[in-house]
């Protein structure tokens, strides 16, 4: 079973590590003592914890679509030419890099601080783990 320290959990999950303690001591959060007799939480505990925290911004896009991956977010750099144009999006606590062709940035109006829905439709993604975990 995977496990994960206190300092780990708080990374993981983007709060402190008071945050994570809070949680435990009000049992929000489970954990248990491992053979070094750290504290440590479960990372199907975690990853519990790690949804139910999740609230993303409504979309504002208000149209139906298929690809179940939809970043809201505010663009936070747009690097522009003649043709082509690489827009950077903050969405929570995950940067997107979107290149598009600079007419696409001029059409949706897209600027520094605008709202915006990177939409991800793919048919293959990669998952990676950490080497000591395999």
């Amino acid at each position: 079973m995977t496990q994960f320290r206190v300092s780990e959990a708080a990374r993981l999950l983007g709060v402190s590590d008071d945050t994570v303690r809070r949680w435990v001591t009000a049992g929000t959060l489970e954990s248990v003592r491992d053979g070094a007799g750290r504290q440590v939480i479960a990372g199907a505990e975690l990853a519990a914890r790690a949804r139910a925290i999740a609230v993303l911004p409504e979309d504002p896009g208000g149209t139906e679509s298929s690809a179940r991956n939809r970043f809201v977010g505010l663009v936070t750099e747009i690097v522009l030419d003649t043709v082509m144009a690489q827009v950077e999006l903050q969405c929570g606590p995950h940067r997107i890099v979107s290149l598009m062709s600079s007419e696409a940035v001029r059409d949706l109006g897209l600027e520094v601080g605008s709202l915006a829905v990177a939409v991800v439709k793919a048919t293959m993604v990669i998952v990676e783990v950490p080497r000591e975990q395999q």
